[in-house]
């Protein structure tokens, strides 16, 4: 968290300074890291860790929405004429650094959630893995914008960053990151990357089984 407490800093302030959506949007989708690592926090210091999943994927899907409107409004009024984005070296800088360290940290990430069998721990590797893409989306509009002059690229990347965060944000909010039920078709792969035989322990009967007490009715609210 202290890592993305940095960037989140450095990216807000070098993207106002510059007038830079796209910049501003991934200085907040660090923010929104921190705080989904904050609700992991939260999660398991709880007596019974697994009965709060729901509630904090939910939370994590919140904080992906306020992100997507956010980003999407400032990218709009870029794109109608409303502030021209400027140039930033220092926000190239940062969006080459996290291409590197994000896909690391994701994996991590993504290994301890799944040997605790944490829907919410797996659903915060894929934020930072998310993270990793918009860093490349970032570079690329940063790059077209300080090299070729093109300021519609600075909210395009703005854009590009708001419908990944939807995207994920949907997932998290229906509990689809890491869902331990076994798939209709026996042979079939089940819903969190289990392959037959899979001995991952998000996938162990214990876990299968509490998933399955906790999934709402079908066609439940």
């Amino acid at each position: 968290m202290a890592y993305n407490l940095i960037e989140a800093a450095v990216a807000v302030g070098s993207g106002v300074v510059a007038g830079s959506v796209a910049l501003v949007g991934f200085g907040l989708d660090s923010l929104v890291e921190v705080s989904s690592g904050l609700v992991i926090l939260w999660q398991f210091r709880r007596a019974l860790p697994e009965t709060r999943e729901r509630q904090a994927l939910r939370l994590i899907a919140v904080s992906f929405f306020a992100l997507a409107i956010y980003v999407t409004v400032s990218s709009a009024r870029t794109l109608l004429g409303a502030s021209e984005p400027g140039t930033s070296v220092v926000g190239i800088a940062v969006a080459a650094v996290s291409l590197v360290v994000m896909p690391f940290l994701s994996f991590a990430q993504r290994r301890t959630g799944r040997a605790l069998g944490s829907g919410s721990v797996v659903a915060d590797s894929k934020q930072t893995l998310l993270c990793t893409y918009l860093s490349g989306v970032l570079l690329a509009g940063l790059l077209l914008n300080t090299f070729l002059g093109w300021g519609w690229a600075d909210p395009a990347a703005g854009l590009v960053i708001a419908g990944v965060a939807v995207k994920e944000g949907l997932e998290a909010w229906r509990g689809e990151t890491c869902d331990c039920a076994p798939a209709l078709d026996p042979e079939a792969s089940s819903e969190c990357d289990c392959e037959p035989g899979c001995t991952d322990l998000c996938c162990t009967p214990e876990n299968t089984q509490s998933n399955l007490t906790s999934r709402p009715t079908v066609g439940r609210a």
